[in-house]
């Protein structure tokens, strides 16, 4: 393992990971990968509203933080995540955003239920 993961304390290291997800569009690739298959960047952009240039520099990102890996086999790049746990990730992260609004929804439905207030 690099010195780059090493030397510096895990929540470092873990707020390095969540700066690599820290985009919509890496999030999207991410989740069109989490079907398990790899998959071209031609097969990704058929899912996203993307720039091919724009995608390979996402991918790249992500290859960087380790949550994708890639293979060139012939003309094609495959892409594919380094570990089902990325998916749970996603899972995990759509899961507590689901409780999040609904707990939101659930604390505006009650304020409508508050009584209206005395004019002065």
């Amino acid at each position: 393992m690099s010195q780059q993961w090493t030397a510096r304390p895990l929540y470092e290291v873990k707020a390095g990971l969540f700066r690599g997800l820290s985009h919509p569009y890496r999030i999207r690739l991410l989740e069109l990968l989490a079907d398990g298959e790899e998959h071209t960047v031609t097969e990704l952009l058929e899912n996203i509203e993307l720039e091919p240039s724009h995608a390979s520099q996402h991918l790249a990102v992500l290859r960087r933080h380790r949550l994708v890996d890639s293979e060139r086999r012939g003309s094609h790049v495959y892409y594919r995540l380094v570990s089902p746990k990325v998916a749970e990730l996603l899972a995990v992260a759509r899961s507590l955003l689901f409780e999040l609004t609904t707990a939101d929804a659930e604390a505006v439905e009650a304020l409508a239920e508050l009584p209206d207030l005395p004019a002065r």
